[in-house]
């Protein structure tokens, strides 16, 4: 095939673009590795091409399928020419479709063709909840804050003290109905009760990296963190960066720009440097063992960065741990192809964790939420 109409970075770029659309998660680093395959296997064999688009642009087995059938269209669809050299009556569309109504029931007649055209068509709600929040635009920062406002963070429950009516038999009877009911049938207990105790959601508590260089994710999981808060009850959040700021009440309003601002103004190091590890010595020392991570689903939402010393964080990472019901470590950066926990805060962290999740997009926070619910 020639390709002297397109350079191989657009082809690279335009072929990465139709496999977002349609759902398939495409990391910048990927679309470069292969437009370099391109440039080296040239796109004259169409076994090269599509073996160089697997390998740098699939990450998971299940988006298999999908590649296949963008490659097939995109990149095989050809009559007398080939997709890279597009002739006047041949023409690619992606095609989005609006989450609104739309007023018109067909095209337009001033506008329609008898050309051949292939069209890929897909949600822009889809779109964005496979997209990573690096590179979201405000209005998409909205569409994510209603998006995350709809997730149920219901952890697993815990066994409560308090007693309550056994709809079965247990092992502890209950006196005081029994004997109402016998009395009701002359003294006679014709029926036996008994007690169970009742569960109580556990309590979440959700430490957030507003350091730098979490900038580009902080601020749309800080969104995240107001829903969980407005959400549900017994939740607690706080900032972590060169120190600790608890911000549970500011993000306690139903508005969620309110919320997200008067947090941002409780935060004094927005934006600064890290320190994991004393961060979490104060949430430790005066919170997290006196009570609030007793028994609860504690989440750490950070790439691992940090300018403190790994060794404190590794001991109260330990701490954390021997307290808390699920220690939960969330890293936007996971996803990015060959990603290894390579920083020393990650590293010094991660044999205490007992789920290392992604949390770059919208699908991946739904997938933490199933986390966070499992036993």
């Amino acid at each position: 095939m020639a390709t002297s109409t397109r350079d191989v970075g657009e082809i690279a770029v335009a072929f990465t673009r139709v496999l977002r659309g349609a759902g398939i998660q495409v990391p910048t680093s990927s679309t470069i590795a292969f437009g370099e395959a391109l440039a080296e296997l040239g796109v004259d064999d169409r076994d090269h091409t599509y073996w160089a688009g697997r390998a740098t642009l699939v990450r998971r087995p299940e988006d298999i399928d999908l590649f296949d059938r963008a490659f097939a269209v995109f990149w095989e669809h050809a009559a007398a020419n080939t997709i890279f050299e597009l002739t006047e009556e041949e023409e690619l569309q992606l095609v989005v479709d609006s989450d609104e109504e739309d007023d018109d029931d067909g095209p337009d007649d001033a506008d329609a063709s008898d050309d051949p055209t292939i069209e890929l068509r897909f949600s822009t709600t889809e779109v964005l909840r496979q997209k990573d929040f690096a590179d979201y635009s405000p209005t998409e920062l909205d569409e994510a804050q209603r998006m995350m406002s709809q997730l149920r963070l219901a952890g697993s429950p815990r066994r409560s003290l308090r007693l309550a009516a056994a709809d079965g038999r247990t092992s502890r009877p209950d006196l005081r109905r029994t004997v109402r009911a016998a009395m009701r049938s002359h003294g006679e207990p014709m029926r036996r009760h008994y007690l169970e105790h009742t569960t109580r959601p556990r309590r979440l508590v959700l430490l957030l990296d507003v350091s730098g260089s979490m900038e580009p994710y902080a601020r749309a999981l800080i969104r995240f963190v107001h829903a969980a808060v407005a959400g549900r009850q017994k939740v607690e959040a706080f900032a972590l960066g060169t120190r600790l700021t608890r911000i549970t009440r500011e993000l306690g309003s139903r508005d969620p720009d309110e919320a997200v601002g008067r947090a941002a103004t409780a935060v004094a190091d927005y934006g600064g440097g890290t320190r994991l590890g004393d961060g979490l010595r104060i949430f430790n020392d005066e919170w997290g063992q006196r009570g609030m991570a007793r028994g609860a689903i504690v989440v750490v939402l950070s790439d691992g960065w940090d300018r403190g010393d790994p060794d404190v964080l590794a001991e109260q990472m330990q701490r954390l741990q021997r307290v808390a019901h699920k220690l939960i470590w969330v890293n936007p950066l996971k996803v990015t192809p060959g990603y290894a926990p390579l920083a020393r805060g990650m590293a010094a962290a991660l044999p205490f964790v007992d789920e290392f999740v992604e949390g770059h997009s919208i699908d991946a926070i739904e997938r933490l939420a199933d986390v966070i619910a499992a036993p």
